[in-house]
């Protein structure tokens, strides 16, 4: 025996112990004087835990109908562990023996359990981010690393440009997205950049580079979208944003001095224009005043002729009414005309013998007008 019987009384404190002889089962050891130890009988305690499970089942549990409700007992178990919840956010795969029947949602629902069936609950919800054309926590970050071989792309004008982008996305259908497509990020990434090459292709480097950026963002996320449709992926992009838009490290610099020259071409064609747009109208209005000047003119040539043909027309009409009184008027009227600045004196001694007296109140007028202007200054 591997313990000594004589001083601890074996392994279970008997022959002396607090037990008082007892051994694990409860039962003092048999024996003539009391030191020996005697092993439990294992075919009794056997016996015993049958005849109480028997007690348990009507009947006495004998026989086949024992067995049918032990096994109804084990089913109705298994059949209870398939009540699943899918929580708010997620969606219900079921499967059955691994082939994707049907989609849950959100509550308490019941499928048949394993092996038979299997429930995946996804979150749909989330919204997961793909960066392309770098690789880091962020753009501001200086362990962000480039990966040129995702951001070069070719614009529409045959320029290169360097554009770093993330996709963001989102599970519409929980089953085909588990089911229909095999890498979903690799998938997404892939499809993404052929979109926006396609997109970039179709854009000159300077719309793309300035007001286009939100136009080609758009227009990528839809064509994404549209091929992910396509594949049934049950993949929605919510949306697709650039992060860093430039021309190639390499060329840069030229690149901005063609920037800056554009911008003074633009400056100089503006001042041009604004230029152009001040002498233009100042111009068109000298020309509609000119214009304006002639048509006055003209009329005013016009109704003078018009005026002295008619005053002909009436005097000729005098004339043949009265020939000797329109005769005389006519020289009276002219002689008027030409002596009215003179200062000379004609008396017609015709009709009178003596002197006509004569008052020279014309030259005195003017004595005194020119007396007055003097005396003023």
């Amino acid at each position: 025996m591997p313990w000594n019987s004589q001083g601890g009384g074996g392994p279970w404190g008997n022959g002396g112990g607090n037990n008082g002889g007892q051994n694990p089962w409860g039962k003092r050891p048999s024996g003539g004087n009391g030191g020996g130890s005697t092993p439990p009988d294992l075919d009794e305690m056997i016996r015993k835990g049958q005849d109480r499970l028997k007690k348990m089942f009507p009947g006495g549990g004998g026989g086949a109908k024992g067995i049918v409700l032990i096994g109804l007992a084990i089913i109705g178990i298994w059949l209870l562990t398939g009540f699943y919840r899918v929580q708010p956010g997620e969606q219900g795969v079921t499967l059955l023996f691994g082939k994707w029947v049907g989609t849950t949602g959100p509550g308490l629902n019941y499928f048949l359990p394993a092996p038979i069936g299997e429930v995946i609950t996804p979150n749909v919800e989330r919204t997961n981010q793909i960066e392309v054309g770098y690789r880091g926590s962020g753009m501001g970050n200086s362990g962000t690393r480039d990966v040129p071989e995702e951001s070069l792309m070719l614009t529409g004008d045959q320029n290169i440009i360097d554009i770093d982008y993330v996709v963001q996305w989102r599970i519409r259908d929980a089953g085909a997205y588990l089911f229909n497509i095999r890498d979903p990020e690799t998938t997404i990434k892939l499809a993404s950049e052929s979109a926006i090459r396609e997109v970039v292709g179709k854009t000159d480097l300077e719309e793309a580079l300035t007001v286009g950026r939100v136009q080609v963002e758009e227009q990528t996320r839809t064509l994404l979208q549209s091929i992910l449709d396509g594949y049934q992926s049950g993949i929605f992009v919510s949306e697709v944003k650039m992060q860093k838009v430039d021309p190639p490290r390499e060329v840069i610099d030229a690149f901005n001095d063609v920037q800056r020259a554009r911008q003074d071409r633009d400056r100089s064609r503006n001042e041009a224009l604004a230029y152009r747009n001040d002498i233009i109208p100042r111009a068109k209005g000298d020309a509609e005043r000119m214009i304006l000047e002639a048509r006055a003119y003209k009329d005013q040539v016009v109704k003078d002729a018009q005026g002295e043909a008619s005053r002909f027309d009436s005097v000729y009409n005098s004339y043949l009414t009265a020939k000797d009184v329109t005769k005389r008027r006519l020289y009276l009227e002219t002689l008027q005309q030409v002596l009215k600045d003179s200062n000379k004196i004609i008396l017609d001694q015709k009709d009178g013998n003596g002197v006509v007296p004569y008052l020279p109140l014309p030259e005195i007028q003017k004595q005194s007008a020119t007396q007055n202007s003097g005396g003023n200054n």
